[in-house]
């Protein structure tokens, strides 16, 4: 597990995202999701039990949920009151993209300030470093 690698990951999302006003990762430790490196406003939930949340529910379904107003979504978990739109993409064990739940390392959590800030594109940005993660989280392999 390289987390200096996820730290610059999250960094760089952080910085060239405008509409990025907090990015973490949340681990999966057994049922419960715990905060690793993350960018913007410090949060209270440093952990959270699945499915509870967005990142939670990703985590269980190992499928990646956008939320265009957090305010609407029935179980979100509110980290930060100005938060209005939410997308959060699954870490998937690398090669095992599609075996759902059982294949989950962790949650890509990214914020916005602004409604419905996640289209197409910044979709895509979101899952295409989940994926880029998932290399630095995969459990090394025994010697």
């Amino acid at each position: 597990m390289d987390l200096e690698a996820v730290e610059r990951a999250v960094a760089r999302l952080h910085e060239d995202e405008p509409a990025f006003d907090w990015v973490g990762v949340y681990l999966l430790e057994g049922d419960v999701l715990a905060l690793g490196p993350f960018r913007g406003r410090p949060t209270d939930h440093v952990r959270i039990p699945l499915p509870e949340g967005v990142c939670g529910a990703v985590a269980a379904s190992g499928v990646t949920e956008v939320v265009p107003d957090v305010r609407a979504r029935p179980g979100h978990i509110t980290c930060d009151l100005d938060t209005r739109s939410e997308a959060v993409a699954p870490i998937l064990a690398p090669g095992r993209e599609r075996e759902g739940p059982a294949a989950v390392l962790g949650v890509l959590d990214v914020d916005s300030n602004a409604p419905d800030a996640f289209g197409e594109r910044e979709v895509e940005v979101i899952e295409r470093a989940a994926a880029a993660l998932a290399q630095a989280l995969a459990p090394e392999p025994p010697a």
